[in-house]
Parts: structure tokens; sequence; C-alpha cells
């Protein structure tokens, strides 16, 4: 099973609770200013839904492709 997780940066605001609960996963772009997801082969399902859980703005998706 192959997952993709995506985050809308539109809705975005930019708090960095996804980071802060999986630092591995989610990562600021210092040049864009913006979070990005990274490393989606190896993540931790369970640490991405609780950044799910997390999110304010709820702009963060895992869906199976």
């Amino acid at each position: 099973m192959c997952r993709e997780i995506t985050i809308d940066a539109i809705k975005c605001n930019d708090c960095g609770s996804c980071i802060a609960v999986c630092p591995e996963m989610f990562v600021r772009n210092m040049e864009s200013g913006v979070i990005e997801v990274v490393m989606q082969d190896e993540c931790d399902y369970a640490s991405v839904q609780e950044a799910i859980h997390m999110c304010p703005e709820d702009c963060i998706t895992m869906e199976e492709v």
C-alpha cells in the first residue's frame, strides 16, 4: 500500500505543528518559507496521522494511491 501525503500551501498558516510532531516528514523550505513533505517512502504513518490531527488549518492529507 502506497500513500501520498500533501500539504495545501494556500490553507497552511505556517504554524509548524506538523514539523514539531513529525520532523522527519515535514520541513520548512528555507528559500520559499513553505512547509514541504519529504521522505514519503520511509515514513511513520502514525506520526503523519498525528500531524494531520494537530494541524489547525486542516491542510495535510494522506491518501492511498
